[in-house]
């Protein structure tokens, strides 16, 4: 359980900051990037879930949010053992295979795709087009990690098929895909 008495430490006054295994990282590391990027992702899905507070997708952002807490702590503890531990966590496969699921009852009710579509279609839809977005920056900092350290596979599988989640809640949203905007390549030459 966590516990905040105090919000401010001074402990990363030095530019440093803390991980899981009491370990200290400057705040501009690969890790720190990819917990950072995962936090700026977790607060655009904050203001998609204001936005769809009284819908259906409320609860699924949720737990979203949640996941996304837990992912920021399976980076912030190093090593190369993913498996989750009583006072260790880490994403699993359940959490990716339940975004798939998620997935596909979204996509159960839309035709396919026929061009690829411009971020939009009404606000709600934009919303989640930049948490998308937020997410794929998560994914390409996650990946930078890796190159230098190991990093949870099943964190990177969950920011790959959020991102593909949220493409198709952004669908979803806009009508089941009646409402967004199709590319028109070279329309404007």
């Amino acid at each position: 359980m966590v516990k905040l008495n105090k919000i401010y430490t001074r402990t990363g006054d030095d530019g440093t900051t803390g991980l899981v295994d009491g370990s200290r990282l400057p705040k501009h590391a690969a890790r720190m990037e990819a917990i950072g990027a995962v936090d700026e992702a977790n607060s655009a899905l904050g203001l998609c879930s204001v936005e769809l507070a009284q819908s259906d997708h409320a609860a699924l952002l949720t737990r979203i949010q949640n996941d996304l807490f837990d992912l920021g702590a399976d980076l912030a503890t190093p090593g190369d053992d993913f498996a989750p531990g009583e006072m260790t966590l880490r994403i699993v496969q359940s959490q990716v295979d339940w975004l798939e699921g998620a997935i596909d009852r979204l996509n159960a009710a839309m035709a396919p795709l026929t061009s690829f579509i411009l971020p939009g279609g009404s606000e709600a839809a934009a919303r989640v087009h930049i948490a998308r977005a937020s997410v794929r920056m998560a994914e390409r900092r996650a990946v930078a990690l890796a190159e230098a350290d190991p990093v949870n596979p099943a964190a990177m599988a969950y920011l790959n098929r959020l991102s593909d989640l949220l493409f198709v809640l952004a669908r979803a949203i806009n009508g089941n895909g009646a409402g967004d905007v199709l590319w028109v390549p070279g329309q404007n030459r």
